[in-house]
């Protein structure tokens, strides 16, 4: 900690937005490399965010009950208003973010909606409907990428709320989709009850490892439903500030995870869903072209 300090009083906050940056490019290479094909004057700010949501989606990974990572998040909302103890800047997701809110005039309330969302990450329980399912993401996912858009306006109008909204969605769900047989073995379930229900599945079905055509089939539903936002997103894009392209782009990857999962062979719960870096990132920058 102390050579941190040093160092933010040596050479500003570079330490801290390193920081963020092997965080994110650890912890999140969808968003990494989608960063990459932002302006660099913009870029770190993008590791700030995404390291920040990481930390706090990592927070359940962190603790051993949910009461723990209740304090922590508090801890969080306590640091974006204002009312932590202690020199939290020292963290250098911390600084980094806080540096990022400051200079790109960020709003603070969306990333403590963030943080409300993330709550739900702590618990077992079955998340309730496909609208829930769709507003968690909304103020997550969709929030991080208006909020990037805002940083690579830098200070114009980013245009695209709801290109945005639906981005957000699209990557969220299907996100979700490919991190079910690691939520599963930790007797976590984000799929909607009422899909789930539609289809004869309970949450014992998936913890179990028993899964059945009933999972597949609302997992198929699910893909649908990122596929709609897909082609809302698409339908909006129009409105989106070209400068703003990187804020979007980890959503373009949502079309080939999704189509891999549509393969024969295709287990929700034990298939591993990744794509090889060389298409990850020519799949980036195919979509980068797109904004021109």
């Amino acid at each position: 900690m102390t050579t941190d300090l040093t160092q933010a009083a040596r050479g500003g906050l570079d330490w801290a937005y390193a920081h963020c940056e092997a965080l994110v490019r650890d912890g999140d290479p969808d968003r990494y490399f989608s960063a990459l094909f932002a302006p660099a004057a913009g870029r770190r700010h993008l590791f700030a965010l995404s390291a920040f949501s990481l930390e706090v989606a990592r927070v359940r990974d962190a603790v051993s009950s949910p009461m723990p990572g209740e304090i922590r998040l508090q801890w969080w909302r306590d640091v974006l208003q204002g009312e932590a103890r202690g020199d939290v800047r020292a963290n250098p997701v911390v600084a980094a973010l806080d540096d990022t809110i400051v200079r790109r005039r960020l709003p603070r309330q969306p990333l403590v909606d963030l943080i409300d969302a993330r709550v739900f990450d702590l618990y077992d329980d079955l998340m309730p409907s496909a609208g829930d399912l769709e507003g968690y993401c909304g103020e997550t996912a969709s929030s991080l990428i208006r909020l990037g858009a805002l940083v690579l306006a830098e200070g114009g109008e980013p245009g695209g709320a709801a290109a945005a909204g639906h981005a957000g969605v699209a990557q969220a769900v299907t996100g979700l989709l490919r991190a079910l047989p690691w939520h599963a073995r930790r007797g976590q379930v984000f799929l909607p009850a009422d899909t789930l229900a539609s289809h004869g599945v309970t949450r014992e079905d998936i913890v179990s490892g028993r899964g059945g055509p009933g999972l597949a089939g609302a997992c198929a539903d699910l893909r649908a439903l990122a596929r709609r936002h897909l082609e809302a997103f698409h339908e909006a894009r129009g409105a989106i500030a070209p400068a703003t392209a990187a804020a979007y782009l980890p959503a373009s990857l949502a079309t080939d995870y999704l189509r891999a999962m549509e393969r024969p062979g295709y287990d929700p719960l034990r298939s591993v869903i990744e794509l090889p870096r060389w298409r990850r990132v020519l799949r980036l920058w195919r979509a980068s072209r797109g904004f021109r």
